[in-house]
């Protein structure tokens, strides 16, 4: 059975008419097709006043939803012949953070991004995309050597936020997040990156510091988590309400803001409810921006990403 937010629960209900039905034989005095039709009929209806008017919040727990896809769904999607690449040739190998080689469209390109998981072990495995030093560490690796070879770089974000345990502030986290935000800035290609579910903090921003920046319908992207920031301006976490109105979280705020260049439309219900659909819409704006940005030399790629990032809070606050 699929997963159903808390504001779904009259979907929840007709979608467990719809099964029930389904499970029927059909019998003369009930046409089980006409009704299961009507009744999704009153699915779409609902999805569409339900997903037409949702809230910051809601927005965040559709951003969180464990089905909608993640990094490694839109590798074995959109990528072809891909490599991965491990380590940080220092202390270890993060699996929060996933990256490698491949081909998209027939170019050749460096791809990474968060991987949260799937089901329960993968999640403890990928520590739910929240990356440790090494992650960072390992990303910088790989821009490098994206740079050396010139590969532009897809960067696909998904994370609540960096590690925030003891080790990983003994190793350093603050700085390696401080010096992947660096390496995005100071690379000679092309770097598109797209927030496909939570973009959370320095720990996205670290791989998110892109010449395009897109965002998918229902994501969110914010410097803190509303939770996190509830805690901190109302020492409760029941005000997160409250908090993610405030944060500007939102794809469409973003945009307004300029902190996003284009938003992805998700399907009717969420990237949950169309996994293929949402995987396909972003790989066309992956590839429109990639095609925007060919033919600009190193240095203009350097100077426009970094005007970017410094004109950022100008636009959008009157």
């Amino acid at each position: 059975m699929p997963t159903f937010l808390d504001f779904e629960k009259p979907i929840a209900e007709l979608e467990g008419k719809i099964e029930e039905l389904r499970h029927l034989e059909n019998k003369g005095d009930l046409n089980i097709a006409e009704e299961v039709a009507r009744l999704q009929g009153k699915v779409d209806k609902l999805l569409r006043q339900t997903y037409g008017k949702l809230t910051a919040w809601q927005k965040t727990l559709v951003a969180r939803h464990p089905e909608r896809p993640h990094f490694l769904d839109y590798i074995a999607s959109l990528f072809q012949e891909f490599t991965p690449l491990s380590g940080d040739r220092s202390f270890a190998d993060d699996r929060a953070i996933q990256g490698g080689l491949a081909r998209f469209r027939g170019r050749p390109v460096m791809v990474m991004g968060h991987e949260k998981g799937s089901d329960t072990a993968s999640r403890v495995r990928h520590n739910f995309g929240m990356a440790r030093p090494e992650g960072y560490r390992k990303a910088q690796r790989l821009m490098d050597l994206a740079d050396r070879f010139g590969l532009p770089v897809i960067a696909l974000v998904d994370t609540p936020g960096a590690y925030p345990g003891v080790d990983a502030e003994a190793r350093g986290q603050a700085e390696a997040i401080a010096r992947s935000i660096e390496t995005c800035l100071k690379i000679r290609v092309p770097l598109v990156a797209a927030v496909i579910g939570e973009g959370g903090s320095g720990g996205a921003i670290a791989l998110a510091a892109g010449n395009r920046v897109l965002m998918l319908e229902h994501a969110v992207y914010s410097v803190i988590s509303p939770e996190g920031c509830a805690s901190i301006l109302w020492r409760s976490a029941e005000q997160a309400k409250e908090a993610a109105e405030a944060l500007k979280l939102t794809s469409e705020d973003l945009l307004k803001l300029g902190v996003i260049d284009e938003i992805v439309p998700e399907p009717l219900g969420g990237a949950h409810r169309g996994r293929e659909e949402t995987i396909t819409a972003l790989g066309a704006a992956l590839e429109k921006s990639l095609t925007e940005l060919d033919g600009l030399s190193g240095d203009d790629l350097r100077r426009t990403r970094r005007e970017k990032f410094l004109a950022m809070g100008e636009k959008g606050l009157g």
